[in-house]
């Protein structure tokens, strides 16, 4: 990838995005006593936006967490694993709806933004929202990759890569695991 390419991709991370976090900065933390804010996109499960709302930060300890994950949606959600390919309930999944964060339930994609990327891996083109994910820098791996978060939760969603369809060219890589599908009615 050249130079030019990388900045042009690191540029519209940062407008779609609302600001890549993970350009030099560290992972927001919970603070003790204090949570913070975050705006977030409301949908219906019928894919329509309904309103633009500042909401309270999700924030749990890893035991409620545990209470509420199956112990394989924590460790990929909480600490950032990632799931077999092929292996997801997503990868192969074709139903017409949107999906939503398996923690929270903020709504993070379109059916109709999915396609088939042949990773095993569930892609899609953009967010239904920019403003319900964010990104970080993920150095693990031995590479430098974008890591895709839930911006209410927290929770690890995968990676973006610029390898994929117009109009974006981007490829949301997402985890099966991190996400719950609702069927449009």
């Amino acid at each position: 990838m050249d130079d030019h390419h990388t900045t042009r991709r690191r540029e519209w991370l940062a407008a779609t995005l609302g600001g890549v976090a993970g350009w030099g900065c560290a992972r927001s933390r919970r603070v003790e006593g204090r949570t913070s804010k975050v705006k977030v996109v409301e949908f219906n499960d019928a894919g329509e936006r309904v309103r633009v709302v500042e909401t309270e930060k999700v924030v749990k300890t890893d035991e409620e967490w545990k209470q509420l994950l199956t112990p394989h949606q924590f460790h990929v959600t909480r600490q950032k694993g990632t799931e077999r390919a092929f292996g997801g309930e997503y990868w192969n999944h074709h139903e017409e709806g949107i999906y939503r964060c398996r923690c929270c339930g903020t709504a993070l994609f379109r059916s109709d933004t999915k396609f088939e990327s042949g990773t095993g891996w569930p892609s899609f083109s953009a967010p239904i929202a920019p403003e319900n994910i964010r990104a970080e820098s993920d150095t693990s791996a031995f590479m430098v990759r974008t890591e895709t978060l839930c911006r209410k939760c927290d929770a690890h969603l995968g990676h973006v890569f610029d390898d994929g369809p117009p109009p974006t060219g981007l490829r949301y890589c997402m985890n099966s695991e991190s996400l719950r599908f609702v069927k449009k009615a």
